[in-house]
């Protein structure tokens, strides 16, 4: 399969900033969360429209594309013209999945800078599961 990125086409990606995003997101924009499923579980940015459809999956030989990213993102009710914001732990993952999804024809897709780091760090609302305190 490559390294990350390696077969990701060359189109215009635009980025926008996390301040950017949560404006976005509270304005109609679904999320659309392309870490792994482990990394979603243990929290991921609070949005009403939110969707988690990894990008890369881990392997005992390191992270591999999902070569099935493209077909799972048209099938989870996504249409071309729908305003997306794509974002990952640190907008490198989500970066090559906004251009996979311009060179498919997605016509308003923007990459998250920063990522989910970011986001944490400007202290916006997440969704964490609960952790129990036993004291």
């Amino acid at each position: 399969m490559g390294s990350i990125g390696t077969e990701s086409p060359k189109v215009e990606v635009a980025t926008v900033d996390v301040i950017s995003t949560k404006g976005l997101i509270q304005n109609g924009h679904v999320y659309l969360d392309v870490r792994t499923v482990e990394e979603f579980q243990k929290g991921h940015v609070d949005a009403e429209k939110i969707i988690n459809i990894p990008y890369m999956f881990n392997t005992p030989q390191g992270r591999v594309k999902n070569s099935e990213f493209l077909k799972e993102v048209s099938s989870s009710a996504f249409k071309k013209e729908d305003h997306i914001i794509v974002g990952c732990q640190s907008g490198v993952r989500s970066l090559y999945a906004t251009a996979d999804l311009l060179a498919e024809g997605y016509k308003d897709v923007n990459n998250m800078g920063g990522g989910y780091l970011d986001w944490i760090k400007n202290e916006f609302p997440v969704k964490a599961p609960k952790v129990k305190n036993d004291l």
